[in-house]
């Protein structure tokens, strides 16, 4: 290398002495000295900074956020308590963020795809971070961290040391393992360390054994309602199942029946049983409150099958109603949906409500001697005045598949942005064709109206179907204009492939499951 460029080189950087690139090692040794700047107990960090801390810092929790993204700045003040928190135990295990948008060096190494995007550093390694899953809260963000840096269950030594733990919560799981060693250990220690709404502990003294009757090793949780204990006992030949265990400690750590709010919410979807009954009464009188003991009386044989959930009308759950395609005088009356298949049953007769007639239901229903139901609104006396044609469940079958119309439904949902900005070339192509007696041009609200033939998951979905026996079906995913809207009408519903394909907004869940909150895409 020519000396007066090896010297230019040397003078911006852009080697070390011995003529290698700088890697983070070499930067992280210039920096030493250097303090990382701090905002509200988090520390700032940049592409310049990151390996110091992950050298300072054995354990490092990293939030990429970008300061326009608005689940950033609710994410913010949750994060800096967190710190805090974590900063009065003492504990071993720092925050920090960076600036996504500014450090875009970053973005790329660690395939940061939307913000806030968390990420744990163990021991300074760079290569191999733990994408953080917890919730977004302070409380919940300094738990999760707090079982990563130290044991995710509390050893038990006696009697005293377990009673203490089971007095401290209202759920408690205690995993008996005769040997500590064992890899069925290990399994339940790693399901405790995300279990963040459970409190483990751990033994192999024989005498908690004795004192628990138990003689296998055995997960056992504890609780201070319904039965009081659940076993879930160590296949000797299989070992520990982690999404078995995993699926018994959400089902039994419930109530038997539980009241359906925005804290209850989550956990009730994240039991992952697929069968839910719902009682709907009024709490507020005296006559309907009744019915909730022989209710949670039927519970116990379909603890794990079904799940008993009691909804009250008279509070703020009217999209449950909705969802049921119910008002809130029709309660005191019970429902079963599965959540898999979002079919919904009704009791075929209005009997009483008591423990006889609701696991009489159950078993019905299990045993596919009820048929589901679906939402339907009447169909208006003016349906088929407008040049857009209005359709509802009861009248779908009949227009839709009408042997002699070609179709074309707009499946829409009142409150969808995408289906309001698309509305005017709905109906200009309504008027447009509305003196051809063999073209239909329709709509539906298919969140108060449910198909046999499919579900909608997104809004608008718009579907063709074109005359003939056939039951024919297609789906329409082109630009949504008037004159791409006609093109596909007078090809008989075709078009190019290369034509874009327009936005379309997701379907609410009926359920919230995720605890990592929602990102904002690069």
């Amino acid at each position: 290398m020519d000396n007066q460029l090896l010297f230019v080189l040397l003078l911006l950087g852009a080697i070390g002495p011995q003529g290698l690139g700088k890697g983070p090692e070499d930067l992280s040794e210039e920096l030493s000295g250097e303090e990382i700047p701090k905002e509200d107990g988090v520390l700032v960090l940049s592409h310049r900074t990151l390996s110091l801390a992950l050298r300072e810092h054995p354990a490092l929790m990293v939030e990429f956020y970008a300061p326009w993204c608005g689940h950033c700045k609710a994410l913010a003040p949750e994060y800096s308590k967190a710190a805090a928190l974590l900063a009065s135990e003492s504990a071993r295990v720092t925050l920090a963020k960076v600036d996504g948008p500014a450090e875009p060096e970053l973005v790329k190494e660690f395939s940061v795809e939307g913000y806030p995007t968390l990420k744990f550093f163990k021991d300074g390694n760079r290569t191999h971070p733990e994408e953080y899953t917890g919730p977004q809260k302070a409380e919940g963000i300094a738990e999760w961290l707090r079982r990563r840096v130290g044991p995710s269950a509390i050893h038990l030594e006696d009697k005293e040391s377990a009673q203490a733990l089971m007095d401290t919560r209202d759920v408690v799981v205690i995993g008996f393992f005769q040997d500590l060693q064992d890899e069925d250990v290990a399994t339940f220690l790693a399901l405790a360390r995300d279990a963040l709404d459970m409190t483990f502990g751990l033994t192999d003294q024989p005498q908690l054994f004795q004192k628990f009757g138990l003689t296998k090793d055995t997960v056992v949780l504890f609780k201070k309602f319904d039965e009081g204990r659940a076993d879930f006992p160590v296949d000797e030949e299989l070992g520990l199942d982690l999404r078995d265990l995993s699926r018994f400690l959400i089902t039994h750590s419930m109530h038997l029946v539980t009241e359906f709010n925005s804290q209850t919410s989550p956990k009730i979807f994240a039991a992952r049983i697929l069968n839910h009954l719902l009682l709907f009464v009024n709490q507020t009188l005296a006559q309907h409150r009744e019915l909730v003991a022989g209710f949670r009386e039927a519970a116990p044989p379909f603890r794990g099958q079904v799940l008993f959930v009691v909804v009250d009308v008279a509070a703020n759950n009217s999209h449950v109603l909705q969802y049921f395609g119910l008002k809130a005088e029709e309660a005191p009356t019970i429902r079963l949906v599965n959540v898999e298949t979002t079919k919904k049953y009704a009791p075929i007769s209005e009997a009483p409500i008591t423990s006889a007639s609701v696991a009489t239901f159950c078993h019905e229903v299990l045993q596919a001697k009820v048929k589901p139901y679906l939402l339907s609104q009447e169909v208006p006396s003016d349906w088929d005045q407008r040049p857009v044609k209005t359709l509802v469940g009861k009248n779908f079958e009949q227009v839709a598949f009408d042997e002699t119309k070609n179709v074309f439904v707009k499946f829409y949902a009142p409150w969808c942005s995408h289906c309001k900005e698309m509305a005017p070339a709905w109906e200009a192509l309504a008027e447009k064709y509305q003196d051809r007696e063999d073209i239909v041009i329709a709509e539906l609200d298919a969140t108060a109206n449910e198909l046999e033939a499919f579900t909608i998951h997104g809004y608008p979905t718009l579907k063709f179907f074109p005359a003939g026996p056939h039951r024919k079906v297609i789906e329409y995913k082109s630009t949504r204009d008037l004159e791409t809207f006609s093109k596909f009408l007078d090809s008989g519903g075709e078009l190019p492939k290369e034509e874009p394909q327009e936005p379309t907004a997701s379907a609410p869940e009926a359920q919230v499951n995720s605890t990592t909150g929602p990102k904002e895409e690069l």
